[in-house]
């Protein structure tokens, strides 16, 4: 009833901590949410220039359009764009800046004819990337009712087939505004990649004592990916002044590694599954990641194929990877009900659904110019909510394995332990000694013991008493012997001990030792009279055999051992 109690105490006081943290977490997250938002719609004024457009991409003009709905065939790499447009006159024009959203394009910004920003033809003429994200151009003080012209040239084919709204700020506010409309993804990409990095130190220390943390690296390394990637993708990095290109890079870079952790921690799912065909389809998928990823990041390297033109290959890849791993996960679950299957398919099916939403906007907006929602990029989302039941599961999944290993140590002490004396018990001491058979040169001395007046004691005050004794023969034992090599018992009141030395010099310190240790025993446990014949042999040059070493130890226990009864019978 107590063991019953003191679990349920347990268990609230573990419900109380888990609740008190959730609740520790959503509080400090509103907080930090409320200081980023608290002034938002003093920062985040802005005017959108919108309508009143003239466009001209490569021969073709359009007059007076808006941006909102203006819809064009993607263009392609070495096209040409024009946009033009006047300012509004009555314009406060102090401190503004004009933020443009450029899609791996090089762009130059006009006033009234006179080029005031330009940005990426010098990369264009190298073949390098340009890049996409939020691109701030200064204005001068004066530019109320100047005619604003864009000239754009795509670095990419199907770059884009619409424009992104171009706004006007404050400048003092760009970045503030910024980071409070992607606050979100900040703390989503923040928290997986400090997580990431923090738990990849601890892990690849860990590795050096147990290889069980190898998965718990991958989900380290597919988390600080991801964070980055999230990072990038909402341009928060932009904060820090890196150029688009860098950021672009970076996203590319993430997003192209993150599957190859994830591919490598399916593998003991699948090995699960003891199916051969999954298994090559496995390693097929494997090593098409890994051949895939460096000969995209290779060409991207030296410039002969970008990033963005094989973006859509590896995004097919991830998502035949995605549909596996869901098919793996699925038949794990049929052959066994573990809650570590259910939480993964779980986050695959969440993770799954939020990247295929994103694919899905992503080819419109990029290849049709519709915006299916106002919602982008909840791969995020999904990635956190994968990544946080994929620790659970490998939290759960080393639980029991920790669990099982255990019980499985338990059990081989229990075979080489005797269960009164805790010490070793006659296996262990008989593989001992093979053992020692197959050493060259060994240096040993064998001592066996016998405990005397053991039935004595039985019979006159019980077993109880018996075993107190041999437990005390035991301890005396091994408090002279065991620094010195092993100490077993052979059953009943037959102890041995196998020292790891010949030096005769040596034998006699131990063997007084051993001497003292029962006068000792004695007067700390009144009427003990604890008394141990013993007998011991050294190996030598022309014997090395340890069974015959063991018997001539035997003997001369036995001998010491009548000597002993001859002396108290006189």
């Amino acid at each position: 009833m107590n063991e019953k109690k003191k679990i349920t105490r347990k268990t609230v006081w573990k419900v109380f901590f888990i609740v008190y943290a959730l609740i520790s977490i959503c509080f400090t997250t509103l907080f930090i949410d409320g200081l980023l938002s608290r002034d938002y719609s003093d920062i985040s004024q802005f005017e959108t220039l919108t309508d009143g457009w003239d466009v001209t991409i490569n021969d073709r003009a359009w007059q007076d359009v808006s941006l909102d709905d203006f819809r064009f065939d993607p263009v392609n790499k070495g096209d040409t764009i024009t946009m033009t447009r006047i300012f509004p006159a009555d314009t406060d024009c102090i401190g503004h800046a004009l933020v443009l959203q450029i899609r791996q394009s090089a762009v130059t910004v006009y006033l009234d004819g006179e080029p005031i920003h330009t940005y990426g033809w010098d990369r264009i003429d190298r073949r390098k990337t340009v890049g996409s994200g939020y691109l701030p151009v200064d204005l001068p003080d004066n530019y109320a009712g100047k005619t604003l012209t864009l000239e754009l040239t795509a670095a990419e084919d199907k770059a884009f087939s619409r424009f992104d709204p171009i706004r006007i700020y404050e400048w003092k506010n760009i970045y503030r505004a910024i980071l409070t409309e992607n606050r979100v993804p900040l703390f989503l990409g923040c928290f997986l990649t400090i997580f990431g990095l923090v738990a990849c130190c601890i892990t690849v220390f860990a590795m050096f004592f147990s290889g069980k943390f190898s998965r718990i690296l991958c989900v380290s390394l597919f988390s600080i990916c991801i964070g980055l990637w999230t990072l990038c993708y909402y341009n928060v990095l932009l904060i820090f002044s890196m150029p688009l290109y860098t950021i672009c890079l970076l996203e590319y870079l993430t997003l192209y590694l993150a599957p190859i952790p994830l591919v490598i921690y399916m593998r003991e799912d699948v090995l699960a599954l003891n199916r051969p065909v999954m298994y090559a389809v496995y390693q097929i998928l494997l090593a098409l990641q890994i051949f895939a990823t460096t000969l995209f990041l290779g060409l991207h390297a030296v410039d002969l194929v970008h990033c963005a033109a094989t973006l859509k290959y590896m995004q097919v890849l991830i998502l035949c990877n995605l549909l596996y791993f869901i098919i793996v996960e699925f038949m794990n679950l049929r052959v066994s009900r573990q809650l570590v299957h259910r939480l993964f398919l779980i986050g695959m099916l969440a993770l799954s659904g939020c990247v295929g939403y994103d694919l899905l906007f992503y080819y419109f907006d990029r290849y049709r110019g519709i915006s299916i929602s106002s919602t982008k990029g909840i791969a995020s989302v999904g990635l956190v909510v994968f990544i946080f039941l994929l620790l659970v599961s490998f939290y759960i999944n080393l639980t029991q394995k920790m669990m099982q290993e255990t019980e499985r140590n338990f059990l081989i002490k229990s075979a080489y332990t005797d269960e009164l004396t805790q010490i070793h018990n006659r296996r262990y001491c008989m593989e001992y000694m093979n053992g020692i058979k197959d050493m060259e040169n060994p240096r040993y001395t064998v001592f066996c013991f016998d405990l005397n007046n053991l039935k004595t004691t039985n019979d006159t005050y019980g077993h109880a008493q018996g075993d107190i004794l041999i437990r005390s023969a035991a301890q005396v034992i091994v408090d002279a012997f065991e620094p010195h090599g092993i100490v077993a018992r052979m059953g009943g009141d037959e102890f041995i001990a196998i020292a790891e030395t010949d030096d005769s010099e040596k034998i006699s310190a131990i063997i007084g030792e051993f001497r003292n240790n029962i006068q000792r025993k004695n007067e700390e446990i009144p009427n003990l009279n604890l008394s141990i014949a013993f007998g011991y042999a050294s190996c030598s040059p022309k014997e090395y055999n340890i069974e015959k070493i063991y018997q001539i130890a035997d003997d001369r226990m036995y001998e010491n051992k009548q000597a002993t009864k001859k002396a108290i019978a006189t």
